[in-house]
C-alpha cells in the first residue's frame, strides 16, 4: 500500500490543483484522505484507489474552504462544480511539478516542495536526504507552501526552472534512505514523456549517463575515484545505451541546448574504453558549444581541462588565466597543470590549498593525497 500511495498522491494533488483548490489546503485535503484510506481500505478496499482518494480529498476541500471565513474569493472558486470527464493522470503530475517550481520560491524550497508533493517522500526522508533536523524540512515546506498559496497558480515555474530543480535534486546523489538521484531520473522520464523539447531529453541523457558511473565513483573504503582511475567495467552498459539513444534523438531535431551539449560531453567520455582513450578534441568543442550557449565560468574552467589535455598544460594555464579566482575547483584544476608541467612543488602547494576549500569529505580526502603524493617545497 505504501508504493501505491506515494504514486497516487501527486496525481490526486494535481487532480485537487487543477479543480482551483490552492496548494497548501490540496495537501491538507489528501492527508485526511489517506488517513481515511487507512483506516477503511484493509476491510473494503475501492475498485479505483484513486477516484475513491481524489473523492474524499476533494469533499475535505470544500469543508476546509467552508471553515475558512477569511477567504470568501478562495471558497467561491472551489465551490464551482469541478471539470468531468476523464483526465491524464501525468497531466495533472506534471501541473503539480511546475507550480512545485514556483518562481516564487527559492531554488531549495522548489527542491523539498518537488520532493514532498511529486515525488512522495516523507518530511522525514527528504530531511535525511538533506542531513537537516525534520522540524527545519518541515518549516521550510511548509513556507513554500504558503509562498505558492499567497502567489496564486497563475505564474507557475517555467521548463528552464523545472529542469534546475530536477537537475539540483538529481546532484544531491544518495544519502540517507532515499535515492535522490534515481528519483530525479523517474519525474524527468514522466516529463520527457510529455514533452515535445529537447532539453528535457537531454537532461534525461545526462541523467543516466552519469547515473551509469555512479558505483564506479568510490571505492571499497568509501574513497572518491577521479574519473581517470575508475574501473570502467564497473559501469553500467544498459544505462549508457539508453542514454546515448535519447541523446542522439534529441541532437537529431537541432535545438541544441545547454544539457544536450553537456550529455555530449558525458557520452564521450563513456564511450572511451580507458582514459586513455578519452576523445579529448570532441570533448574541446563540445565545451566550445556549452561556453556559447552558457557563458559560464565554471564551464570555462571545465573547458580549461579539455584545452589541457589536447593542446598541453602551458596552454591550458594561459587559458585558466580568464577564469575568474573565485571558481570553486579552480585551484585543484591550477595544481593538476602545474603537476603536468614538472612543477611538483607548486602543484604539493596548490592541492593543499584546494583541499582546504573543498566543498566535501570526499574530495577534501582526494585533495589531501594528491599533495601527499608530491614533494613539497
Amino acid at each position: 500500500m505504501e508504493q501505491l500511495v506515494r504514486d497516487l498522491v501527486p496525481q490526486v494533488l494535481g487532480v485537487l490543483v487543477r479543480r482551483g483548490a490552492d496548494f497548501a489546503t490540496a495537501e491538507d485535503a489528501v492527508q485526511e484522505a489517506l488517513l481515511e484510506a487507512v483506516r477503511r481500505w484493509p476491510d473494503a478496499p475501492p475498485d479505483d484507489p484513486k477516484a475513491w482518494l481524489v473523492t474524499v480529498a476533494w469533499r475535505k476541500v470544500v469543508d476546509l474552504s467552508r471553515s475558512e471565513s477569511a477567504r470568501r474569493a478562495r471558497e467561491e472558486r472551489v465551490h464551482e462544480e469541478p471539470p468531468r470527464g476523464p483526465v491524464a493522470d501525468e497531466d495533472d503530475t506534471l501541473l503539480l511539478l511546475f507550480l512545485c517550481c514556483h518562481p516564487a520560491l527559492t531554488p531549495s524550497s522548489a527542491v523539498a516542495l518537488t520532493l514532498r508533493a511529486v515525488g512522495g517522500l516523507t518530511t522525514r526522508q527528504i530531511a535525511e536526504a538533506y542531513l537537516v533536523p525534520e522540524a527545519t524540512m518541515a518549516q521550510r515546506i511548509s513556507r513554500a507552501k504558503r509562498t505558492v498559496a499567497d502567489a496564486g497558480v497563475g505564474a507557475p515555474g517555467d521548463l528552464r526552472r523545472v529542469l534546475t530543480v530536477l537537475y539540483l535534486v538529481f546532484n544531491e546523489g544518495y544519502s540517507g534512505d532515499v535515492d535522490l538521484s534515481a528519483e530525479a531520473i523517474r519525474l524527468t522520464r514522466m516529463l520527457d514523456a510529455a514533452s515535445d523539447e529537447p532539453e528535457v531529453s537531454g537532461l534525461l541523457a545526462l541523467m543516466l549517463l552519469h547515473h551509469a558511473r555512479r558505483t564506479a565513483r568510490w571505492d571499497e573504503h568509501g574513497a572518491l575515484v577521479p574519473l581517470a582511475g575508475q574501473d570502467r567495467s564497473r559501469w553500467d552498459t544498459r544505462l549508457i545505451a539508453e542514454g546515448v539513444e535519447i541523446l542522439q534523438a534529441a541532437l537529431a531535431r537541432d535545438r541544441l541546448g545547454a544539457y544536450q551539449a553537456q550529455a555530449a560531453i558525458a557520452a564521450l567520455h563513456c564511450d572511451a574504453r580507458t582514459a586513455e582513450e578519452t576523445d579529448w578534441s570532441q570533448i574541446l568543442e563540445w565545451y566550445d558549444e556549452l561556453l556559447r550557449l552558457t557563458d559560464s565560468p565554471v564551464v570555462a574552467l571545465n573547458r580549461v581541462v579539455a584545452v589541457g589535455e589536447v593542446d598541453g598544460p602551458l596552454v591550458g594555464l594561459r587559458e585558466l588565466a580568464a577564469v575568474p579566482a573565485d571558481v570553486p575547483r579552480r585551484t585543484a584544476v591550477e595544481a593538476w597543470l602545474r603537476e603536468r608541467t614538472g612543477d611538483l612543488a607548486e602543484a604539493h602547494r596548490l592541492y593543499a590549498e584546494a583541499a582546504a576549500t573543498a566543498s566535501s569529505t570526499a574530495e577534501r580526502d582526494h585533495l589531501i593525497l594528491q599533495a601527499a603524493r608530491l614533494p613539497g617545497s
